[in-house]
C-alpha cells in the first residue's frame, strides 16, 4: 500500500503531495517520482508545446499529479493523418485506411467495418 508523500518541486521549491493513488499509477507504468509540482509541470509542458499552461481536467490543475499530461489533458495538434489505399476484404471496394495494410490481414471499408463492430 502507498501513503501520501510530500515532495519538493525542483522549479519553484514549493512542497506538493504525491498521493498514494498517483504513486500507484506511476508504479504501474514504471514512471519515476515527479520532480515538479502540477503547475510547474503544466507550465513546462506548455513551454515545450508552445501553448498555454492550462492542462488537466478541463483546466483543473490541482490535486492529481498526473492531471498535467494524462487523462483528458489537451494534446499538441497533430499533422494530417496519413492514409493508405486498400481493397476491402468483404465487398472489394477501394478504400483508404490510416495504417499500412499487411498482407494476410483483412482490411475493411467504413461500411463493412461498422457492420462487423459489436453493438454497445
Amino acid at each position: 500500500m502507498y501513503t501520501d508523500k510530500n515532495l519538493v518541486c525542483m522549479d519553484c521549491s514549493q512542497e506538493f503531495v504525491f498521493t498514494a493513488r498517483d504513486q500507484e499509477f506511476y508504479a504501474e507504468r514504471g514512471f519515476t517520482e515527479p520532480k515538479r509540482c502540477t503547475p510547474c509541470r503544466n507550465a513546462r509542458k506548455a513551454q515545450r508545446e508552445g501553448g498555454s499552461a492550462g492542462g488537466g481536467f478541463g483546466g483543473y490543475t490541482g490535486g492529481s499529479s498526473y492531471s498535467a499530461g494524462g487523462y483528458g489533458a489537451p494534446r499538441a495538434p497533430r499533422g494530417p493523418r496519413e492514409l493508405h489505399p486498400a481493397t476491402c476484404s468483404d465487398c472489394g471496394k477501394e478504400t483508404m485506411v490510416p495504417f499500412l495494410p499487411t498482407s494476410g490481414k483483412p482490411v475493411y471499408c467504413d461500411n463493412c467495418f461498422s457492420t462487423r463492430r459489436p453493438a454497445r
